[in-house]
């Protein structure tokens, strides 16, 4: 898909990236191509599921979510099955900002918004004590969110 993409595309993307609220008609004026052209780059890179979707970057820290915690955690088994039920139970949590399927140590790495070490204590006892693939876990606090974001390098 990345081989089809020109370079009016990749400078819609980069822009968008940055506000996507960025009406069509600046959007336009900064790549040279009409409004209606625009338009319809936008919708064929959704159709084509390089945009994903449109979203607002919110401080957690403003919404009441002070604590990032990353967690790393270690299956018992990996029959694809268990895995199965641990992702969908990981997806299933509006806690978990991010999950990710990885290699090395541990089988997933998650990232956590909470309020308080209270409210993860009972997620953890939710999502890991309470199953019995998770062989174990382990939590990171974060001191210090250096750099956060989704945004994709458009080269």
């Amino acid at each position: 898909m990345a081989s089809k993409l020109d370079a009016y595309d990749r400078a819609l993307l980069a822009a968008i990236q940055e506000n996507a609220r960025t009406p069509q008609s600046e959007l336009g004026e900064r790549t040279s191509l009409s409004t209606a052209a625009v338009n319809r780059r936008l919708r064929a890179l959704a159709s084509d599921g390089v945009i994903e979707r449109y979203t607002a970057c919110i401080n957690p820290k403003a919404v009441g979510y002070s604590l990032t915690i990353v967690v790393e955690v270690e299956a018992e088994s990996e029959r694809a099955d268990l895995l199965d039920e641990m992702r969908l139970g990981f997806q299933a949590c509006p806690q978990i900002q991010q999950c990710y399927y990885v290699t090395g140590d541990c089988d997933f790495v998650l990232i956590f918004l909470v309020r308080d070490m209270d409210q993860y204590v009972e997620w953890t006892r939710r999502l890991f004590h309470g199953n019995n693939n998770v062989k174990g876990f382990k939590t990171l606090v974060v001191m210090d969110r250096v750099k956060t974001g989704s945004q994709v390098a458009i080269d």
